[in-house]
């Protein structure tokens, strides 16, 4: 097939089409299909929680597949297809195909598609899934509206409509949703210990809740809490309980500042399964070509956020008047000041500073404070009397009144 037919295919999949008006009647523009799986499945879960026992080898088995079919989403379309951190051998490409559709949250070539556009276009009108549209719109309202054709963005593709395995897998994902989301989870269990009820209930219905939350989690709670840690000028954030609800996608600061790399949680002590397991499969040959970005790098991101956040901490401060926006007195009209007008000041660094409030609280005694009046205390202040400490330098700051100019030594 040519790269011709290969674009003509995808792009005229019906389930890529997404023509629909802008301002048209609310029930014309729900996406249906969508609407009926995101509704219909948790109530259909809820029903077998009421109605079905769960066997331990059903729980079990429920719990595996959970994380098979979630990390074929997280390192599967996520981190191999959408953005290429790494590489794996064609058979283990074909199980994180077929992993990603157990899933059900669409075929690899739609998935990546939007992701590589919510990507390039984070936080504007463009962007699929826009964390400034609140959190149920970017958990899970975007999936239930039709696409306005006119509005949202575009992406580089061409990579993926290349792929045999992602344009097999985008043809007949329909058949392969249905059967590895919900057929083949209650085989398992109905076949190998008689548990159809529960192998339908739990590993298929209420597993795939908990997958697409998972997922959805994502797109809304990593836009929403945690740090900045990287870059603060879009919505992604760092944070171990997105991390736990998301199979370590949660450290989506670094993600989106960094997002070849194949990793989203850099220190050893952080939930990300999805890495580790990508460097399992890499001792095994199944994964290679690991990517990351230079750890130099990644410390300048996070050194400069953190410089950022002690500047914004520092402007909270009382750090007094800066000196160049302090008057300047002659030393005549220094000593007038303490003479008629009786002014408590005293002189450390060349700086005047007013001392009045502060001589009974002074740790050394008023009396010695009060002999400095009207005094150069430099010396005294750096060492001749005591050497002060950097709380006592803070506190002076705070109660500068001038700059006394200095004289022109002939």
């Amino acid at each position: 097939m040519s790269a011709k037919h290969v674009k003509k295919s995808t792009r005229n999949h019906p389930l890529l089409k997404e023509n629909s008006p802008s301002k048209v009647p609310l029930y014309k523009r729900l996406n249906w299909t969508h609407v009926v799986l995101l509704t219909t499945t948790p109530l259909i879960a809820l029903y077998g929680f009421f109605t079905t026992p769960i066997h331990t080898k059903t729980l079990i088995w429920s719990i595996v597949y959970y994380y098979i079919t979630g990390l074929g989403i997280t390192a599967g379309y996520h981190r191999l297809w959408s953005h290429r951190a790494y590489k794996v051998t064609p058979a283990y490409e074909v199980f994180l195909a077929l992993a990603g559709a157990g899933a059900v949250e669409g075929s690899i070539f739609w998935w990546c598609r939007d992701h590589r556009v919510h990507h390039r276009y984070t936080d504007t009108d463009k962007d699929p899934y826009d964390a400034r549209k609140g959190l149920f719109y970017s958990h899970i309202g975007w999936m239930m509206l039709k696409k306005d054709s006119k509005v949202v963005g575009r992406a580089d593709v061409t990579d993926l409509e290349e792929n045999s395995i992602i344009l097999w897998q985008h043809k007949y994902y329909a058949h392969l949703a249905l059967f590895f989301g919900f057929i083949f989870p209650t085989l398992v269990a109905g076949y190998l210990w008689g548990d159809w009820r529960g192998g339908y209930f739990y590993a298929a219905v209420a597993r795939l809740v908990f997958v697409h939350h998972a997922t959805f989690c994502v797109n809304s709670i990593a836009h929403w809490l945690g740090e900045t840690s990287f870059d603060d000028k879009h919505s992604p954030r760092d944070h171990f309980i997105t991390a736990l609800l998301t199979l370590g996608e949660g450290y989506h600061n670094f993600h989106h500042e960094f997002p070849q790399d194949y990793r989203n949680a850099i220190k050893f002590y952080q939930y990300d399964p999805t890495k580790w397991l990508i460097l399992l499969t890499s001792l095994f040959g199944l994964s290679y070509d690991l990517k990351t970005f230079p750890q130099n790098e990644v410390k300048k991101g996070e050194l400069q956020m953190k410089e950022k956040k002690i500047v914004s901490e520092k402007l909270k401060l009382n750090w007094g008047s800066p000196v160049e926006k302090l008057p300047v007195f002659t030393q005549e009209e220094f000593e007038t000041q303490i003479k008629k007008s009786n002014r408590k000041w005293i002189v450390i660094n060349n700086i005047i500073h007013d001392v009045a409030d502060f001589i009974e609280d002074h740790p050394g005694g008023k009396a010695l404070i009060k002999s400095g009046l009207g005094k150069n205390m430099t010396d005294a202040f750096t060492g001749g009397v005591y050497d002060h400490s950097n709380a006592a330098r803070n506190l002076l700051s705070t109660m500068r009144v001038g700059v006394l100019q200095q004289t022109k030594k002939m």
